[in-house]
C-alpha cells in the first residue's frame, strides 16, 4: 500500500489526537491563514486593511479564515459599538507563539522565490519541448 493511502475507507485518523493535530496543521498551514497571521504580527488590523493587503483573497475566504483563527484562539476580534461598526483583529498570545515558525517560512519564500521561478520556467520549457518526458518524470517522482 502506498504512503498516504487509507487502510480503511471509514477511518481517516488513527486517534483523535492525530485528527486534532491534522486539523490544526491544515488550518495554520493554509495559504490564507499564514498570510493573516504574518500581517497581524506587525499590528492590529481592520478587515478592510487585511483584505486590501492580501492579494487574491475574497471577502468570504478572509471572513472564514479569521473565524477559524479566532475559534482556535490565535486571533482576537474586537467589536467597537460605533457607527459604522468598527472591528479590529489582532494576534493573541497563543497566536504570537506560532510567529517564529511562520516568519522562517515567509523568509525562506522571499529568499528563494527567484530560484523557484527559474526552476518552474525550466520545467515548463522542458514540458513544452517534450510532453511525454515531462509526464514520465512526474510519474517517476511519485
Amino acid at each position: 500500500m502506498e504512503d498516504g493511502t487509507l487502510k480503511s475507507p471509514g477511518n481517516i485518523c488513527d486517534t483523535s489526537a492525530s485528527c486534532e493535530v491534522r486539523d490544526l496543521l491544515d488550518r495554520i498551514a493554509d495559504k490564507w491563514s499564514l498570510l493573516v497571521i504574518e500581517l497581524l504580527a506587525h499590528s492590529t488590523r481592520r478587515f478592510s486593511e487585511l483584505h486590501r493587503e492580501i492579494d487574491g483573497i475574497s471577502k468570504r475566504m478572509l471572513t472564514l479564515s479569521l473565524r477559524q483563527l479566532e475559534r482556535d484562539g490565535l486571533v482576537r476580534r474586537t467589536v467597537y459599538p460605533v457607527v459604522p461598526p468598527r472591528v479590529d483583529y489582532e494576534l493573541t498570545a497563543l497566536g504570537a507563539t506560532v510567529l517564529e515558525t511562520i516568519e522562517s517560512l515567509v523568509s525562506w519564500t522571499r529568499q528563494h522565490r527567484g530560484e523557484v521561478a527559474l526552476a518552474r520556467a525550466d520545467y515548463d520549457r522542458r514540458s513544452a519541448e517534450s510532453p511525454e518526458a515531462a509526464l514520465l518524470a512526474t510519474r517517476s517522482s511519485r
